[in-house]
């Protein structure tokens, strides 16, 4: 990344200012403006997140809003009620009174003798999802929106639950906000009301993925922010972007294809990160492109920001199989519209073991329907399926595929003979039975090159009994057949002449996905089963240039010295003797002293999924976390750990929290909860 100094305008910063609201809770915020604002005023620009702006999201705070500041924008960063240095309680995600407080923000910021009384929104994840979220709120200041990755779907397409099979993100995440609701805000900003502030969150945090099971089916628990309820909701300008190595590689085509106002696309290769800090690589100049998007959306400059593809993606080429990548291969294209007339669906039906040609260039009659293919897989299948959703650290892309085919149904195309693209989600539909009455299918389509090794390219999971409706699921009748849709994540990805076109069903995908109760037979019907893919044919113009952006820049992050070292780990491990396997995950990004404010913190995280031989209720995970705070006579950690178990007709959840302060506990309390299954 570039590091830019000398931007047009001077700025100024503000490090702690109070937003009240009308139930009387003080929001903090951080601005950052030009000095020329208090005589011109400008568009302020908001994120609004719960990831504490004084320290743990400062050196990458440090980087974006400065240097929009220094374009002309009142750049806004404010943490959530109940997070950071802001009063009150963080009880749960998207909560009414979450957005109520965002429209309240805005609606103050664009009263400010520094702002011009127009104001836009940009984030990614939790931010993205507040911004989008807002926007279908409709405040009148908000004029336009730029989001990174995020969904439209709180259910269908989030870490909790994919296909209504219940995702490992969902604790993963629930442990994440566990401890970050818990910290508490800093007494260098808020004076002696610290501890009571902290100890407000303390005594009135639950662990939310209790909330989150008790909700297993789509409900209007889900349904409350899912913007894809009503997409004509949302009427202001919209800048969405993901990454293919992502978990929310797909929400930027739904919004493309569904909302009706002014709208930009862009999906690189990256994960869950802002394409300017895009791994793999290569990131983008993306802060420029929001200068572009702001300058014509909230300064009203006729710049062509609209003008090309309504989508740019990155065209990714074929990779050996890696669990982290400094750069993906590939190119930019571009496409004017999506659903985009360049791409055609061609159906592959499926027979024993191979992906055949399309229906209409197969040039022979159908055979007939012969016996079914059957897998049951082992809960081995998915150890090596990587992270819902990547962050590149520590290293958590899948692995080499064909362990995983071992116990899996494995269809394959003849080497291909010339290059196949393709842009969108693949589909496999089913004609299936099953022999029990909960039971789940992973669809994984992988590249596999001529020496055998597999890279997956996508995947998608269907809880069986969500077959046709994720609001009112059905028991399954053994033996039945049924039809059945598995929609794949969306992707950008060449297939190179040689290489085969995989496509592997599996019974279980844990730690990925929650197994069902019990092992279940997987029948598949051949020839009446198929795989779509959303083909790109090859000659189609790529409609952008080869190098559509700029160099990454930003302004110089804050000093910061380490004081210990991080540690990554992400190990799988199996015992022979016991038959225990175990996914042993470790985020520490050691302690780091930020100078400015001689503040050290560190945080870990520690994720464990173990189960036993194909004991299904054996499967079990835990997410623990540990977050300190020190400065002189201050010093503070939490420590939060959850756990979640099952057996065939409950799950239970333990959990504990403590908290001390100079190392005595001053603050500690136990959860040993259980809610039932949901055909889940």
């Amino acid at each position: 990344m570039r590091y830019v100094t000398n931007l047009p305008y001077a700025t100024k910063k503000e490090e702690h200012v109070t937003i009240p609201m009308s139930d009387g809770v003080r929001l903090s915020a951080h601005i950052w403006r030009p000095t020329s604002s208090d005589q011109e005023p400008v568009p302020a620009v908001l994120e609004y997140i719960p990831y504490r702006k004084r320290d743990l999201t400062a050196v990458r705070d440090s980087i974006h809003h400065p240097y929009l500041a220094g374009h002309g924008y009142a750049c806004v960063r404010v943490d959530l009620r109940g997070t950071g240095d802001s009063e009150g309680v963080l009880r749960d995600e998207y909560l009414e009174r979450e957005q109520a407080d965002a429209e309240e923000v805005l609606a103050w910021l664009a009263e400010q003798p520094w702002c011009d009384g127009g104001t836009g929104m940009m984030g990614i994840s939790w931010g993205a999802f507040a911004a989008l979220q807002v926007a279908a709120r409709r405040p009148p200041s908000l004029k336009a929106i730029a989001i990174a990755s995020f969904t439209d779907d709180r259910h269908a397409d989030d870490m909790h639950y994919m296909g209504g099979a219940m995702l490992s993100d969902n604790l993963a995440e629930a442990g994440t906000m566990f401890a970050y609701a818990t910290c508490p805000p800093d007494p260098a900003v808020v004076g002696d009301r610290w501890r009571e502030m902290w100890h407000e969150r303390l005594e009135n945090t639950d662990p939310w993925v209790l909330e989150w099971l008790r909700h297993q089916r789509r409900d209007d628990y889900w349904r409350h922010a899912s913007v894809c309820e009503d997409y004509a909701a949302v009427r202001c300008p919209v800048l969405a972007s993901s990454g293919w190595a992502d978990g929310y590689s797909n929400a930027v085509t739904r919004l493309l294809g569904n909302l009706d106002v002014p709208r930009k696309g862009l999906i690189g290769p990256w994960s869950h990160k802002f394409p300017h800090l895009g791994e793999p690589g290569p990131a983008i100049g993306y802060l420029q492109e929001l200068v572009r998007w702001w300058d014509h959306w909230l300064k009203g400059v006729d710049n062509g920001v609209m003008d090309g593809p309504m989508l740019r993606t990155w065209m990714q080429e074929s990779v050996p199989p890696s669990t982290a990548y400094e750069e993906r291969p590939g190119r930019w294209v571009g496409e004017p519209d999506w659903p985009s007339p360049h791409i055609r669906q061609v159906v592959h039906p499926l027979s024993r073991h191979t992906i055949e040609p399309p229906r209409e260039a197969a040039g022979r009659d159908r055979a007939p329907d012969g016996d079914a293919m059957t897998v049951q897989s082992p809960l081995s299948v998915g150890q090596f399926a990587g992270k819902w959703a990547s962050y590149n650290a520590p290293p958590d892309l899948p692995y080499d595929q064909r362990e995983e085919d071992g116990g899996s149904l494995v269809f394959d195309t003849e080497p291909l003979t010339e290059q196949v693209e393709i842009l969108g989600s693949p589909t496999v539909e089913l004609d299936l039975s099953v022999s029990e009455p909960v039971a789940m299918v992973a669809a994984r389509l992988s590249d596999v090159s001529p020496d055998g090794a597999a890279t997956r390219v996508s995947y998608g999971i269907l809880n069986l009994t969500r077959r046709d409706s994720t609001e009112d699921p059905e028991p399954l009748e053994p033996g039945r057949r049924y039809r059945a849709t598995v929609p794949l994540n969306g992707v950008a990805q060449a297939f190179p002449p040689g290489h085969r076109i995989r496509l592997s069903l599996s019974t279980s995908y844990w730690p990925l996905a929650w197994p069902p109760p019990k092992p279940a037979l997987l029948s598949v019907h051949e020839h009446s089963s198929t795989l779509t893919l959303p083909v790109r044919p090859v000659e189609e113009p790529d409609e952008v240039p080869a190098s559509p952006f700029g160099e990454p820049e930003g302004t110089p992050p804050l000093v910061t010295s380490r004081v210990t070292p991080p540690e990554s780990r992400w190990e799988v491990k199996r015992d022979l003797v016991g038959y225990q396997a175990e996914l042993d995950i470790v985020k520490d990004r050691g302690t780091v002293r930020l100078e400015d404010i001689a503040l050290e913190t560190g945080l870990r995280a520690h994720e464990r999924y173990t189960a036993v031989a194909d004991d299904f209720t054996s499967a079990a995970g835990e997410s623990t976390w540990t977050m300190t705070f020190q400065r002189d006579e201050w010093d503070v950690r939490v420590v939060t750990q959850t756990r979640l178990r099952c057996d065939e007709t409950d799950f239970f959840v333990d959990a504990t929290l403590d908290a001390y302060e100079a190392g005595r506990r001053v603050f500690s309390r136990t959860w040993n909860e259980e809610v039932p299954r949901d055909l889940l």
